[in-house]
């Protein structure tokens, strides 16, 4: 890879611990609702309210993650999530006997590695200043490798156990949290220019309410998040039940994911053109992105075709390829210390959608299939990017809020 020639050292070592916690990740989150079915032998609307409860903690986790940072301090915040995230999951084999104790434990899975998310990613605009925005991209990138190569290894790990995969997640987890307290550790007693303003900053005067109260930063954005996260679960209660419902094998919806993972990766010199010509800037980038979920939205409505899918879902890709980086560049260049705070805030915000968004999407399938499901993601899709549009507008003067913040 030439193009991490350009960065330090450090940078590539925490890409390869990024790598292997992605992986570990997604070893389990396929094999959920196999496991609760199959195994447990319970009914789908229990396998539902598993994810549910897993969303419900991944939700409280960002909230909490960004209000704790400058509280608890970075170290302890990272270092114990990825740690007690570790522990919940070598829980689960026990838990599993127990089905009020598996749920508490799938709920403690989703807190805990929730709650180190927005503590990662504003480590890395503080600490990386100059080349923060590129950097939430390669990441970014890393981070959807892993989740291509923990897929695939999944389901050879189910035929073996479905245990293996949930400890092999809990392994990878407590690995990260081993490299952050040793990274950490190194990065504190670094005189570089970024960790020394960080450190003098120190924790945020402001309180929440007083934080939550400069709307402009984050609200336009988490709401415009939250209606394309509802929107997307059209792939998991839309997409999928339509490719079964047409008879189609089932491998051509993994097919799908596969060319989402293949284009994170090859797409990458395409995302910069549009970004030149179309998007230079973070909120700019939120806006075009929304427009091409729209777009690929717009194209299984219109195509209900297998090529209308693959279609869809690379217009999709490419909106998921500039939002990603762009939401978090966005905070972390505005909100100044305050970056954490915000980071959870609108993560959170947006999370609300992926969780509403399957149980709506499934009660449209049922009631009409495909075509009622394609029209909720479009008009998801519209709203966010109205809001996008709204956010971009009242943020048109970046260093004046900023100054507000500071």
């Amino acid at each position: 890879m030439k193009f991490l020639q350009n960065y330090p050292k450090e940078v590539k070592i925490f890409l390869i611990a990024s790598l292997i916690n992605a992986t570990g990740s997604a070893l389990m989150w396929p094999l959920v609702t196999m496991y609760v079915f199959d195994e447990l032998g319970r009914s789908m609307s229990d396998a539902g309210l598993v994810i549910l409860i897993q969303s419900v903690g991944g939700i409280v986790g960002q909230l909490l993650g960004g209000s704790l940072y400058h509280k608890v301090g970075v170290n302890r915040l990272i270092v114990g999530a990825l740690g007690m995230n570790a522990l919940a999951l070598f829980t689960l084999p026990a838990a599993s006997n127990n089905w009020t104790l598996f749920m508490v434990a799938m709920g403690l899975v989703g807190l805990f590695n929730s709650l180190s998310l927005p503590a990662i990613q504003a480590f890395i605009g503080f600490r990386f200043t100059k080349q923060r925005g590129e950097l939430f991209n390669v990441i970014y990138v890393a981070n959807n490798i892993g989740v291509a190569l923990g897929t695939a290894l999944s389901g050879f790990l189910a035929d073996i156990s479905y245990m293996l995969s949930f400890v092999m997640n809990g392994v990878t987890s407590a690995v990260f949290a081993v490299f952050f307290f040793v990274y950490l550790k190194k990065v504190g007693e670094d005189s570089s220019q970024e960790v020394a303003e960080h450190q003098k900053a120190g924790p945020d005067k402001q309180s929440t309410w007083k934080l939550m109260g400069h709307t402009r930063i984050y609200l336009y954005m988490g709401i415009a998040s939250m209606f394309l996260l509802l929107g997307n679960s059209i792939w998991n209660t839309g997409v999928s039940p339509f490719i079964i419902s047409e008879g189609w094998p089932k491998k051509t919806y993994g097919f799908l994911w596969t060319l989402n993972g293949i284009l994170i990766f090859a797409a990458q010199p395409l995302v910069t053109v549009i970004k030149r010509w179309f998007a230079s800037t973070s909120t700019a980038q939120m806006t075009v992105s929304a427009l091409f979920y729209l777009g690929g939205y717009a194209v299984l409505l219109w195509m209900p075709t297998y090529s209308g899918l693959v279609l869809g879902m690379v217009l999709a890709t490419l909106g998921e390829m500039l939002i990603s980086p762009a939401m978090p560049s966005f905070i972390s260049d505005h909100a100044g210390r305050s970056a954490p705070f915000y980071l959870g805030l609108s993560g959170g915000m947006g999370a609300v959608g992926r969780v509403i968004g399957p149980y709506l999407m499934g009660r449209l399938y049922d009631s009409g299939g495909l075509a009622p499901t394609a029209w909720l993601a479009c008009a998801m899709a519209l709203l966010s990017v109205g809001f996008f549009i709204v956010h971009a507008y009242i943020n048109r003067r970046g260093n004046s809020l900023e100054q507000s913040l500071g």
